[in-house]
């Protein structure tokens, strides 16, 4: 069945972080797990995020949504309003709607983090404001 569940009522998905394409775009790598596009998400979606030491996801805020951020395996440092912020594993952090932020990864291995974005703007080119010019394209070792 693919991981879709339920012959009547809401499918229910499931969803492989492999199976999910990845986006360059800001910076690192950024895969969107659950969200509107791949289940049907109407309140946020939810992504993974990796960051090689030295990478880091351009400076940007949200007009509509928190974000929030937990970090599971590195060290990052989370720029907000231009104020850092020291990440290590195993802990989180909530970015409120309008603040800057960017996220660098530091350390000297690779960062993993859990975002989580909601709730959703009203259209998807409304949730996103980059502050600052996207990096050049990083590629994964």
């Amino acid at each position: 069945m693919n991981g879709n569940t339920r012959a009547q009522g809401p499918v229910f998905r499931k969803v492989a972080i492999d199976d999910v394409p990845e986006n360059r775009r800001r910076g690192g790598v950024l895969r969107t797990l659950l969200g509107p596009a791949n289940v049907g998400a109407v309140s946020g979606f939810m992504g993974l995020a990796t960051l090689r030491p030295g990478e880091y996801i351009s400076e940007h805020y949200h007009p509509y949504s928190e974000e929030f951020v937990l970090l599971l395996s590195g060290a990052i440092t989370l720029r907000m309003d231009g104020e850092p912020i020291e990440l290590n594993a195993r802990e989180g952090m909530l970015v409120p709607a309008h603040v800057r932020h960017r996220l660098e990864n530091t350390g000297s291995v690779t960062a993993e983090l859990v975002y989580h974005l909601g709730p959703l703007a009203p259209r998807p080119d409304l949730g996103h404001v980059d502050t600052e010019p996207l990096p050049a394209a990083q590629e994964l070792r």
